[in-house]
């Protein structure tokens, strides 16, 4: 499967000798993008089927974890130097998964929102995205840099690039 443009459009922003983390990556299909421009990419999903391939990859670190599992988030906080989700929500876990970013590192989210069940799954109000919900969840001490809400063919997105630090330096987009 192919990467998000949406993912592939920041990608750049990513200092090349970061590290990444792929919160419910699936197949890998960002944490391998990221892994093919040099960067170190801890792999997390329930199913770690499809990363079979990267068992003995240098710079992929492989997680197999059940992220709804009631626990507290595992991750070291501000220790990534980009954390990316896409077509993932579990809302316990959102404020330590920003904690996780470095100052100086980004957030790189896309996913569904509310408006999508009148395309079908998801469709349960638990795992859409309100309106301007990513826009308030960074408001405190991310900067935005790009931020885009509603339909997109078959289905309702919002997806944010945003770095961790107020007034952090403003980046070109290519």
């Amino acid at each position: 499967m192919t990467p998000s443009p949406w993912i592939v459009r920041f990608a750049s922003l990513i200092d090349p000798q970061g590290l990444v983390l792929d919160l419910a990556c699936g197949t890998g299909r960002h944490g391998r993008l990221f892994l093919q421009r040099g960067h170190k990419v801890t792999f997390v999903d329930k199913n770690i089927d499809g990363l079979d391939d990267l068992q003995d990859v240098d710079h992929a670190h492989i997680v197999q974890m059940d992220l709804e599992d009631g626990k507290d988030w595992p991750f070291e906080k501000d220790h990534y130097d980009a954390v990316v989700v896409t077509n993932y929500l579990y809302r316990p876990h959102l404020k330590s998964l920003l904690g996780s970013i470095k100052e100086g590192g980004f957030l790189l989210y896309e996913t569904f929102a509310l408006g999508n069940e009148a395309f079908g799954r998801p469709s349960n109000p638990d795992f859409l995205f309100k309106q301007n919900e990513l826009l308030h969840l960074v408001s405190d001490n991310f900067s935005v840099i790009a931020f885009e809400q509603g339909q997109d063919g078959n289905k309702v997105v919002q997806r944010i690039c945003c770095v961790k630090g107020i007034g952090a330096r403003p980046y070109l987009l290519n």
